[in-house]
Parts: structure tokens; sequence; C-alpha cells
């Protein structure tokens, strides 16, 4: 299963926000942290605010924070507001089924399965889970970057 890109960014989002928890965080820094295109991460964010996710002030002095604890955030959760329709193929889609074979599809029930034991996994883990005891390793690996990107200018 592939996820978009969306979703990826979102995700990432909230990684560096769960990493950087004791202060509010830019879309700026965020993007220049995964060199990701800034346009992209407004809607992102845009996104995750409005599903109560993010909290963000504007001004000046703004920012963005997580709205709950890492251990609150659901992965699956997130990825079900990312991937509305998760339809792995044409059948999964009723609406826009054109598949001739798709009311005798024996495989279309194994592949709702497959799908569900997917998020049935992704259910049982947390933003906390993500981070996990590697917080350091992936703070040290932005650190890297940063001075990498100072050093080339």
């Amino acid at each position: 299963m592939q996820l978009t890109q969306y979703t990826d960014y979102s995700l990432r989002v909230l990684i560096y926000l769960g990493l950087n928890q004791d202060r509010r965080t830019t879309i700026s820094e965020i993007s220049e942290a995964y060199d990701i295109s800034r346009n992209h991460l407004v809607k992102v964010v845009h996104q995750l605010s409005s599903n109560g996710w993010i909290t963000t002030i504007r001004g000046k002095s703004g920012g963005m924070h997580l709205a709950f604890p890492p251990h609150q955030i659901n992965i699956g959760t997130i990825i079900r507001q990312t991937e509305p329709h998760m339809n792995l193929l044409e059948c999964f889609d009723n609406p826009n089924d054109k598949c001739v074979i798709s009311p005798a599809c024996s495989l279309k029930r194994t592949r709702h399965q497959a799908r569900k034991a997917f998020m049935d996994v992704l259910d049982q883990h947390t933003l906390a889970d993500a981070i996990g005891n590697r917080s350091a390793d992936i703070i040290r690996i932005f650190e890297v970057k940063s001075e990498q990107k100072r050093v080339a200018i």
C-alpha cells in the first residue's frame, strides 16, 4: 500500500512538532528541515490545525505546536483523515467502479481484508511510537543537515 505525499508530509510535520514540544515551530523551519516546499506544508498545516491536531498562533511571535501529547495522537486516525478514500483499486470506489468482473471478483474481499489489516496495525501506534527512543538521533540529523547548509553557503 502506498500513502500519498500529503500524508507523508502530515506525519513529518507531526514528528517535527513532537520533537520540539518545548517551543513553537514555524512552517518555514519545518520546510527547511525536511527540504519540502513551504506551499505544500501550508496546506498540510491548515488541515492538521482544522482537525485539531496542532495549534497555530499567527503573528510575529507565532508558530505552531501539538495540541495533544504525542502518545495521544493515533497514526491510524491521522492517516484516515489525510487519505479519506484509501481506494487501492478502482473497485474500492463503488460509484466509479467500471471493472466488468467486479460483481463476481473474489479478490475484492481479500483486498478489503488487507486494507483493514493495514489500518489495524496503524491504529495500534501513536506519534510517540513514531518518534520512539530515537528522538535524539533524529534531532542530530536535523542539526547536521542545518550545519552542512551553513557551510555550503
